[in-house]
């Protein structure tokens, strides 16, 4: 099979895929997808992005102990669908035959995407609240194998299938979704939302001589779940990721919290913010959190987080040199941008448009960039209006590289996941830390 059919196969049995995700969101209104095996142990329906997730993680951990956690409902679910005319007929005419059953039909060919699991890992990790699995690149390129992935975004969804070839799990908050989570694994990562916690509950319950806890801390906050999981499931390591704000955040009494709560659970904890400037021509601080289990590593573990120099990254390096015009400003966004920049500045502020150096690196790049790309603006020649960047070069300024697919999602969501990625290199270094410590403890 030539390399462009293959291609053509591929994209063909991802996008029935999108095709089955979308039918079976919409409550499988138009497809038959649901039997008895498809319900959970209090009898609700199982959604079928959920399916899709167990699944998916069942095919890629086949016959090995991390698939054990998916295989009987997976099983119950492919043979569900097996027997469904709907899936039938809408699978690609070339992909069906009595020799390749549908479950393998379905997934073979995902063994073949852009940036699968090692085929034998040094070490394991699950990837929550995974976005479009920066974690889960740079924990791979370092050996490891994911065992279990959550992200709610659908759109995130769809990226991270296309390039991974399983689809993460949805709301972590769930009990049903943790009962999937491997028992055994080395490293949890998380790029957790930060959301406030009430502190009077906690005053209260001191006031009164109780203790407290971390589920009395911070019930109600999806930081809980992750203290959750790491009390349960006791991971040798933790490594967690956040915007730089999060120590000030409620005057600092977010930061506190979760400070407790990790060092409670009986971790040592390492904290530091990094600047990914060292790594991709971008100024973005954010904050790390890294813990060792005292169970496993007595206090005595050695670890340092990377120390980089290297702020020498220039943006003019990640352009295409023959952009699609569409990305050049039009005459009337331009105005606005410019006025808009001139009434702030005779205030006083500093709001305005962000005008790249292309020998220097640019300002941060947010979630909100689709809308008119003020944050980063590529001047051009020829008197030209400035432009923004493309989605492929936003995938390269977060340090994703261009075999990463952006096409499964539209380019407005395909900049939204950009903008709440992590970039990915720094996230390799100091996992790279994180796993010279595990094996200097064994």
């Amino acid at each position: 099979m030539s390399p462009s059919t293959q291609q053509n196969k591929m994209r063909n049995l991802r996008n029935f895929t999108f095709t089955l995700l979308d039918l079976g969101l919409k409550k499988a209104g138009a497809i038959q997808l649901y039997d008895e095996n498809s319900l959970d142990d209090k009898g609700n329906i199982i959604s079928f992005d959920t399916q899709m997730a167990i699944v998916s993680h069942y095919i890629l951990s086949k016959d090995t102990q991390w698939g054990e956690p998916f295989q009987r409902k997976a099983e119950q679910f492919l043979d569900c669908w097996t027997n469904s005319s709907s899936v039938n007929k809408l699978l690609p005419k070339d992909s069906l035959s009595e020799q390749s059953p549908l479950q393998y039909n379905l997934f073979q060919d995902f063994f073949n995407v852009p940036f699968p699991a090692p085929e034998n890992p040094k070490f394991t990790f699950i990837d929550l609240f995974a976005g479009i699995g920066g974690f889960r690149m740079a924990m791979q390129n370092l050996g490891g194998k994911c065992v279990f992935s959550s992200e709610w975004n659908p759109y995130a969804q769809r990226t991270y299938f296309a390039n991974y070839g399983e689809i993460p799990f949805g709301d972590i908050t769930q009990e049903y979704t943790k009962s999937f989570i491997p028992e055994d694994f080395d490293i949890l990562c998380a790029g957790f939302p930060c959301q406030p916690f009430s502190i009077a509950g906690v005053s209260k319950k001191k006031s009164l001589g109780r203790e407290t806890g971390f589920k009395d801390k911070t019930q109600g906050t999806l930081f809980f779940d992750v203290a959750d999981i790491i009390s349960k499931y006791r991971p040798k390591a933790f490594f967690l990721e956040n915007v730089k704000n999060l120590m000030s955040h409620d005057k600092g009494n977010t930061f506190r919290v979760i400070k407790e709560t990790l060092e409670e659970l009986n971790y040592s904890l390492y904290v530091k913010i990094i600047d990914g400037k060292h790594f991709v021509p971008q100024h973005r601080e954010r904050i790390f959190l890294v813990g060792f289990d005292k169970e496993v590593f007595h206090g005595e573990e050695i670890f340092n987080f990377p120390n980089p120099d290297n702020a020498n990254h220039k943006i003019k390096d990640i352009l295409d040199p023959n952009i699609d015009p569409k990305y050049t400003l039009s005459d009337k966004l331009w105005s606005y941008l410019q006025n808009y920049a001139e009434k702030h500045k005779e205030k006083g502020n500093g709001f305005g448009f962000g005008m790249t150096n292309l020998d220097g690196i640019a300002r941060t790049l947010s979630a909100r960039y689709y809308k008119d790309g003020s944050e980063i603006l590529i001047p051009q020649d020829g008197g030209k209006n400035p432009r923004r960047l493309s989605p492929k070069e936003c995938a390269r300024l977060m340090g994703y590289p261009d075999e990463f697919i952006i096409d499964a999602v539209s380019e407005v969501q395909a900049y939204r996941q950009f903008g709440n990625s992590v970039v990915m290199p720094l996230i390799q270094e100091i996992g790279a830390q994180i796993i010279h410590t595990l094996n200097c403890n064994e």
